[in-house]
């Protein structure tokens, strides 16, 4: 059962047990591990970190790390596809709320999978959607 969808950094923060992931993004993600729950990342969440690798913003280890963490059936999490039932949902995000592509299709995957969205994004926990923070 999937419970929430992270958004890259929160990821990336829990993976590497990063200070910088709220105590209750951590209790949720923590939780969800201890009772074999999933926790989405969208494909985009994929995509951008190729992007930040090459901006240097993130480890080049980030990638490749994830991506494990991801081909792991048995792990935390799972990898959300970016289709059509996403693309549909971010009718329901206005651009105006949350302007980022990647983050705009990152909450519509929360909202098609009925979900809260973990991430520290204001603009995304702004919008009118579950998040947690």
């Amino acid at each position: 059962m999937i419970v929430a969808v992270a958004d890259t950094h929160a990821a990336l923060w829990y993976i590497y047990s990063d200070d910088r992931l709220s105590r209750s993004a951590r209790a949720l993600l923590d939780h969800a591990a201890a009772e074999g729950y999933k926790v989405a990342i969208s494909s985009i969440s994929l995509a951008e970190l190729v992007y930040l690798c090459e901006k240097g913003r993130v480890g080049e280890d980030a990638y490749r790390d994830l991506r494990g963490l991801l081909s792991d059936t048995g792990g935390l999490f799972v990898e959300a596809p970016v289709d059509r039932n996403v693309t549909d949902s971010m009718h329901r995000i206005p651009r105006s709320s949350v302007p980022d592509m990647p983050d705009r299709i990152v909450a519509a995957t929360g909202l098609h999978l009925a979900v809260p969205v973990i991430s520290r994004d204001g603009k995304i926990r702004s919008a009118n959607l579950l998040t947690v923070w």
